[in-house]
């Protein structure tokens, strides 16, 4: 995966063909900025395109009917048996190890599918547990999380250059910025949902932590927006003793949530969903419905 930036779309699906040697046939791309001339030069905004290769497909039976193949003498291939991380691999990741089996034995190179996950396991290819890090102070553990995290921004497409960690009451308080911060969130916030869910999987299975991810002051200025949206619906709910809100995108929802539920603690507050697929939120009595 790859970022370019250039004058025009045209040019950057050019840059991007060259770049992975190519057709544009066979380039996946996501346009994240138009190009924009601006006035008399100022305000000018360039195309940024994240472009990928797309993986061939398999030629089709169809394609080879006109194919001639030589007949060949059958060659018998031996016979391969299959592991048991080969048979079930969902269970590659699994904490139990048999208690039968040494440490030594095991590969982690069957463990996990990638470079970047083999970054999370330990020398033995076993994945770490929370008890394996009871004894860690929250210093401690929050510059292994900081580390670790660091390596794997490095890794990806992202101008990252701010990666801070502070652990407290079984919170990792998270805190990513840099020049891509904008891409890293997403339209909508999609992509800041998606990391979000990645993190939280990562460090409540290996430390048993729970998140609180910040990624350049995107969710202090999401929740100050949503505080001033709800502002009338919570007027509402006071004079009427129930309310709802309009359809909301994202990850607003969510945090339209946790500010209504800490403003009704006592009354039923929750998602709907509407036949569209759009959101909302209820507030009413339990008793109730609307």
């Amino acid at each position: 995966m790859k970022k370019i930036e250039a004058n025009s779309l045209e040019e950057a699906y050019d840059i991007a063909c060259r770049e992975f040697g190519c057709s544009i046939r066979e380039l996946k791309y996501e346009i994240i900025q138009y190009p924009k001339k601006g006035v008399l030069g100022m305000f000018a905004k360039k195309a940024i395109i994240v472009a990928t290769l797309q993986v061939p497909s398999k030629p089709s039976i169809e394609d080879k009917k006109d194919e001639f193949v030589e007949p060949k003498e059958e060659i018998k291939e031996p016979d391969v048996v299959e592991t048991k991380d080969e048979i079930n691999f969902d269970k590659k990741f699994d904490t139990k190890v048999d208690e039968d089996t040494p440490k030594n034995d095991i590969n982690s190179s069957t463990l996990a599918p990638n470079e970047i996950l083999d970054n999370f396991f330990d020398e033995n290819g076993i994945e770490s547990t929370p008890q394996t890090y009871k004894n860690l102070s929250d210093q401690d553990l929050a510059q292994e999380i900081e580390d670790k995290l660091k390596e794997l921004l490095e890794k990806s497409c992202f101008d990252i250059d701010t990666v801070e960690v502070d652990v407290k009451d079984n919170t990792a308080y998270i805190f990513i910025d840099g020049e891509d911060a904008a891409l890293l969130i997403g339209k909508e916030g999609y992509r800041y949902n998606a990391f979000s869910y990645l993190l939280f999987n990562w460090l409540n299975k290996s430390y048993g932590l729970y998140i609180k991810l910040e990624i350049a002051e995107f969710i202090s200025t999401q929740e100050s927006m949503i505080r001033n949206y709800i502002k009338p619906v919570v007027e509402h709910v006071y004079t009427h003793g129930w309310g709802k809100t309009k359809p909301l995108d994202g990850i607003l929802v969510q945090i339209a949530l946790e500010q209504l539920r800490e403003e009704f603690p006592n009354k039923y507050v929750a998602i709907k969903k509407q036949k569209d697929g759009s959101r909302y939120i209820i507030i009413n009595e339990f008793n109730k419905r609307v």
